[in-house]
This record gives C-alpha cells, sequence and structure tokens, in this order.
C-alpha cells in the first residue's frame, strides 16, 4: 500500500498537465498540486480543484466557498485543516485556470487518471467521504441520472448503501450556486443536519 504522504509528495511536484497534456492544451499557469491527509485520516472531502486564492496560498478552501463548507460541516478552522483526520482530495490538483465568462474551468483529466486512485490507497483509515459537484460525484459514484441535483437528492440511498467508506453527495458550496441552494430547500433543511451529525462522529472517533 502506498504511504499518502510518498503519494502527496511526488503529487506536488508533478507537471504532467503543464508539460505533456493528454486532454487539451497544457495547463496556463504554473502547476501547484494542492492535497491534504494522512494515513489516519477518517474524513475525506473529494472536491473540484483548486480555485485561484487557493492557488496563490497553497491551502484548500481558503475563500468564501470554504467559509461555507466548514459552516455546512459544523468545523472550524483548525479541524478542517486538521491533516491527521480530514483529507481533502480535489478531482484535479491543481487551478484549472478560468473560462471565458471568469469561471473556473473543469478540473484536468490528467490529474485523476494519474493519481486519485493511489492518494485513496493511502488513506486506509476513511469513514466518511463527501463528494462536491458533479466531477467527484461522476467518479466516486458512476453514471448518476437527474445530473448534480438528481444525484444530491438521492443523499438517503447513497448513505445508506452497504461500503465502506459511506459516501455523501453534497453541491459545491460557490457563491455560483446560491440561485440552487435556494431552489432546494430540502438541502438545509434535511441533509445538512444529518450532514453535520455523520461528521462529529467520524471526527469524534
Amino acid at each position: 500500500m502506498p504511504a499518502f504522504d510518498d503519494t502527496a509528495a511526488r503529487l506536488r511536484a508533478c507537471r504532467l498537465c503543464r508539460d505533456s497534456p493528454l486532454f487539451g492544451p497544457p495547463l496556463p499557469q504554473e502547476p501547484r498540486p494542492i492535497v491534504q491527509g494522512s494515513a489516519t485520516a477518517r474524513l475525506c472531502i473529494a472536491s473540484q480543484a483548486p480555485g485561484t486564492r487557493a492557488h496563490r496560498t497553497g491551502q484548500p478552501f481558503t475563500d468564501p466557498s470554504g467559509v461555507r463548507l466548514r459552516s455546512w460541516l459544523g468545523l472550524d478552522e483548525a479541524r478542517f485543516y486538521d491533516a491527521a483526520r480530514v483529507a481533502i482530495v480535489p478531482m484535479g490538483s491543481c487551478f484549472p485556470g478560468l473560462d471565458a465568462k471568469g469561471g473556473d474551468r473543469p478540473p484536468r483529466r490528467e490529474c485523476a487518471e494519474r493519481w486519485r486512485a493511489e492518494l485513496f490507497a493511502g488513506l486506509p483509515a476513511l469513514e466518511l467521504i463527501l463528494v462536491i459537484g458533479q466531477y467527484a460525484q461522476g467518479w466516486h459514484l458512476g453514471k448518476m441520472e437527474g445530473g448534480l441535483t438528481g444525484t444530491v437528492r438521492r443523499w438517503r440511498e447513497i448513505l445508506s448503501e452497504p461500503r465502506r467508506p459511506l459516501v455523501l453527495p453534497l453541491p459545491h458550496p460557490s457563491w455560483r450556486n446560491n440561485g440552487w441552494l435556494k431552489r432546494e430547500p430540502w438541502f438545509e433543511a434535511e441533509l445538512l443536519p444529518v450532514l453535520r451529525a455523520e461528521v462529529g462522529r467520524v471526527m469524534a472517533g
């Protein structure tokens, strides 16, 4: 079993999407792979890709999305960034650049195909994976009918499936999803209390 720290160190030195891209043009800026975790982590946040602020700081979720996500989870910054208990493994470990409308591009496919299986092999203690957004949901759950909304609506079914670690789908906490959150009030009323309870259980173990 590969050690998570060794895999993460090699990932942080990776320049595949800039020097030898397999899917589309090279990464438009210097790669800065960002990942967090350790072999003892029990909670994993399977996210999309670092944003502009994370790219600058080298730390994931250092933006309003991170503030909202930590609120959803009921975690303060100290516990959220405790790599001994919380792994953060994005689908693409580098900021993918901006599209023509100023939004983040999709995560680079090279990253997940090269590194994801090895990273998770180094996380044997995981009890719960939070899959954030359609890319992480596609990787961990396979193709689901109804897109992101349909997948998150089936959260009870997905969470109750007999697998270890457990998996719980979430929307991205970006401000761009404010409209989605208003249209789907069940998310905050029904899913968030269970999410906080599950995170609290895992973190207390």
